[in-house]
């Protein structure tokens, strides 16, 4: 399988769903007018992502953080001018200079850089090539990083770029409305003043914050899997764990995930199928159509679900339906195992699942209105 586009045309988040999901190996290669970006594939988990659009390179990454001295930098440089295509990891790897299991802290921390940075371009073409991971000539990056041996989810990275972009606009939009507010006032006046304001305003609830930054995004998204990323990602700022599924006429079917302190978390949620049917309790909220926030009663269903998410039984849970069309399409099962932290208010996660149902709707109805268009087309 190759896979060629424009990020204008499919959406990032879209690309690696496919990827992900489809649990692929192979390059995915961007190019665009903010420079080149190269991540690899393995089992639908990324293990390497370098790119030219960030100032300093794994080796500054390395020095800054106290793991190697600059006269052994720059020795591994000099060996690199006479090898070129090997990666300035591997050459100080080779040399000694540091430990394979630092180079993956390093590594980790410059891939979600990567793909944070990724997330802003607006444009690029971009290519991935099935089960071919050689990466010789392939790209014009001066260096090629250090690959995982234990790859990243696809599904968590987006979700953490995208609440660092929301974390950054929040950050700006604050700065900016003190700047207003203080009208040019001596800067120790203006200090005095805010910092006192600012002490006795009450701390914003976690889920009023959430639907805040989160809502406009939702209002045009690019497609059903980029609706389903930002339920997990808004619940993902109040609960430590949760897990989404897609609600069929007698099965959930496992979407994805956030928080889950197991191997392979994605591709295991992604496997797992549960029966309707033989949970009384699953069965209500469905018939139901509301949300349920209390103890998780005992059937055959949750203790799949249990054994799925750790073996230790949840002391209370909140379980969310996503409904489209009069019917629930999905269902979104949060905790705070193991902390045992009372779950606190939802009602922000509520209103936003239910604009995500809308949403949802919305993209149901294009997707037909095209293939009714291609239909006719064709007839």
């Amino acid at each position: 399988m190759s896979l060629a586009g424009r990020l204008e045309d499919l959406a990032l988040a879209d690309i690696f769903q496919i990827l992900s999901v489809g649990r692929k190996t192979g390059t995915f290669i961007v190019n665009g007018s903010k420079g080149t970006a190269l991540i690899v594939f393995k089992n639908g988990m990324i293990v390497r992502a370098e790119t030219d659009d960030l100032d300093s390179s794994i080796g500054d990454n390395l020095l800054e953080a106290g793991m190697i001295k600059e006269t052994v930098l720059n020795l591994a440089l000099e060996v690199k001018k006479k090898l070129p295509a090997t990666p300035i990891a591997e050459i100080l790897f080779d040399l000694g200079a540091v430990k394979a299991e630092h180079l993956d802290k390093i590594a980790r921390k410059r891939i979600e850089r990567v793909i944070y940075r990724l997330l802003l371009w607006e444009d690029g073409d971009f290519q991935f090539e099935l089960d071919d991971l050689d990466l010789g000539g392939k790209t014009s990056l001066a260096d090629l990083g250090w690959e995982l041996g234990k790859g990243l989810s696809p599904e968590y990275l987006l979700m953490e770029g995208a609440r660092v972009q929301d974390e950054s606009a929040q950050t700006f939009t604050q700065t900016e409305e003190f700047t207003l507010a203080d009208g040019g006032a001596d800067e120790g006046e203006a200090d005095s003043g805010w910092d006192a304001d600012w002490e006795m305003q009450p701390s914003e609830r976690k889920d009023i914050t959430a639907l805040k930054s989160l809502t406009h995004e939702l209002r045009f998204p690019n497609s059903a899997s980029e609706i389903t990323l930002l339920i997990l990602r808004f619940a993902s700022d109040i609960f430590h764990r949760g897990v989404l599924f897609m609600i069929g006429k007698t099965e959930m079917v496992g979407l994805g995930q956030f928080g889950l302190e197991i191997d392979q978390a994605d591709a295991k949620v992604r496997a797992t199928v549960l029966h309707i049917e033989r949970s009384p309790f699953f069965k209500r909220i469905v018939t139901e159509q509301m949300a349920y926030r209390g103890s998780f009663e005992k059937d055959e269903v949750t203790g799949q679900l249990t054994a799925l998410l750790g073996g230790q039984w949840p002391k209370d849970v909140a379980i969310f339906p996503v409904i489209a069309e009069g019917r629930v399409v999905a269902i979104l099962f949060c905790d705070n195992h193991p902390t045992g932290e009372a779950i606190g208010e939802t009602e922000g996660l509520e209103i936003f699942i239910n604009h995500a149902g809308l949403a949802l709707e919305k993209s149901l109805l294009q997707r037909r209105l095209q293939e009714m268009e291609l239909k006719r087309e064709g007839g």
